[in-house]
């Protein structure tokens, strides 16, 4: 019986430092297993949906992260040029223009309490166009990275119109899946 407890205990313990990790704010490994992904499923009521308009929904959900992903990738590589320069302040050096819309958007979602944000900071606010005004607005930061105003307006311009495509139903062609794929790596070849 000993045994036992002890094991109960070990495991016990093991649980409440697991709490106690979570409750300080640890960070777990995001990664999407096939369990979650079924109960994705579950809770979306996939079976519910139309299978042809469904695939081509997860086929361009491909397409969606990819972009995602580098949006965000740009977000960073924006607000972290603008940090290092500017410090804690860095805000101050975007467009007015843009600090207004960000700020009625962050309003907005902070009226949606039910509801999860964009995020906790402005940049996560910032959408492509956006970003490419904070860019031009403090060129000389990134003048020594991104060729010219007019190459990183042709890639985000492009990247934003397939985006919308993508969030808004519609299904890309393979020719601009292929455009969206030659832009992330010349984007990322540049600025890395």
């Amino acid at each position: 019986m000993a045994d036992i407890d002890q094991i109960y205990s070990f495991v016990f313990r093991g649980l409440l430092v697991d709490a106690r990790l979570d409750a300080n704010g640890r960070k777990k490994n995001k990664i999407l297993n096939a369990t979650e992904i079924q109960e994705l499923r579950r809770s979306l009521n996939f079976d519910l949906l139309d299978q042809e308009i469904l695939t081509d929904a997860q086929r361009m959900s491909h397409v969606y992260i990819a972009i995602h992903a580098l949006e965000n990738m740009i977000r960073s590589y924006v607000s972290k040029t603008l940090f290092d320069e500017y410090g804690e302040s860095w805000w101050e050096k975007v467009p007015e223009k843009i600090q207004k819309i960000v700020a009625a958007r962050m309003s907005e979602d902070e009226k949606l309490r039910w509801h999860s944000s964009r995020g906790k900071s402005e940049i996560m606010y910032s959408d492509f166009g956006d970003l490419q005004s904070i860019v031009y607005a403090n060129w000389p930061l990134f003048s020594d990275t991104l060729l010219s105003h007019e190459w990183m307006k042709q890639v985000l311009t492009t990247l934003e119109k397939s985006r919308n495509v993508v969030m808004h139903g519609g299904v890309l062609d393979r020719i601009d899946i292929e455009r969206i794929g030659i832009n992330i790596r010349d984007w990322l070849r540049q600025v890395e």
